[in-house]
């Protein structure tokens, strides 16, 4: 393994992501609604995985393996959120509203640094595809076919949740009241659980690749950024906005982020 390689290609993808949130800034600005950032860091990590696939000179049957789920997983996510956002265009999610009232006149700027900030993210995170796509070695260990099991549930597990709740949004008769059916029984961010267990599943796959160990960087970024930066922290101040007696007592029957629950009630 290279790693001047690996470090043309990780800069290779910023320049490419960058660009792509410089552009999606541009158009965030026009429209007022910064919410599509989200839709494009989802669909970045496809463009990094295109990039990484043919410049990456490890196993071919690794390479189809590893850049063929985190290419499913990242373009369901990039639909998801597509449907979700470039859906309701013109109405800016409640916290990038309260982002842009918070930062008042300073509002484009901050958020052109905070999409920037996502490109970044982006990089950081496909650590372990770079590590396992330069991998040469033939033989597929028993810790890639753990990490493709464990994908493979956390994959899953997204899927019904976002379902779950989209459902749960569409029934008139819920506007106002708080999800708290099927996985959403048991965790209040079921999504961002199993998002963060496909994570886990790509350093493990990784450990089997020289340099592995190193893959532990995307967990611990995707369980620092969503439990304290912008998933958990963000998505229940504006629930506690939005209806905040239902919101503070689903607060204390369940779990914030792992998948069970605190006690009846």
């Amino acid at each position: 393994m290279d790693y001047k390689h690996l470090l043309f290609i990780a800069f290779i993808s910023l320049i490419a992501c960058c660009t792509i949130m410089f552009l999606v800034w541009l158009w965030a600005k026009r429209i007022k609604n910064a919410g599509v950032v989200d839709v494009f860091w989802a669909l970045n990590f496809p463009v990094i995985t295109t990039i990484t696939f043919f410049l990456s000179d490890g196993f071919e049957t690794r390479k189809i393996l590893i850049c063929g789920i985190f290419l499913i997983a990242e373009l369901r996510l990039g639909i998801h959120l597509w449907q979700r956002v470039i859906g309701h265009i013109g109405e800016e999610e409640g916290r990038y509203q309260q982002l842009r009232k918070e930062w008042g006149e300073q509002a484009n700027r901050n958020f052109f640094f905070f999409f920037q900030f996502q490109a970044i993210s982006n990089v950081l995170l496909a650590i372990p595809i770079f590590i396992i796509t330069a991998n040469p070695s033939t033989e597929i260990s028993i810790l890639e076919y753990l990490g493709l099991a464990i994908w493979a549930i956390a994959f899953i597990g997204e899927m019904v949740a976002d379902q779950q709740l989209a459902a749960f949004k569409k029934d008139p008769k819920n506007i106002g009241k708080v999800c708290d059916t099927g996985l959403w029984y048991y965790s209040r961010h079921p999504n961002y659980f199993f998002e963060w267990l496909s994570w886990m599943a790509y350093f493990i796959f990784a450990l089997a690749s020289p340099w592995g160990i190193l893959a532990i960087i995307s967990p611990a970024i995707i369980l620092y950024l969503l439990t304290r930066v912008t998933g958990v922290p963000n998505n229940e101040e504006q629930n506690l906005r939005s209806k905040p007696e239902a919101y503070k007592k689903y607060q204390q029957t369940t779990s914030a982020f792992f998948p069970w629950r605190k006690k009846d009630g």
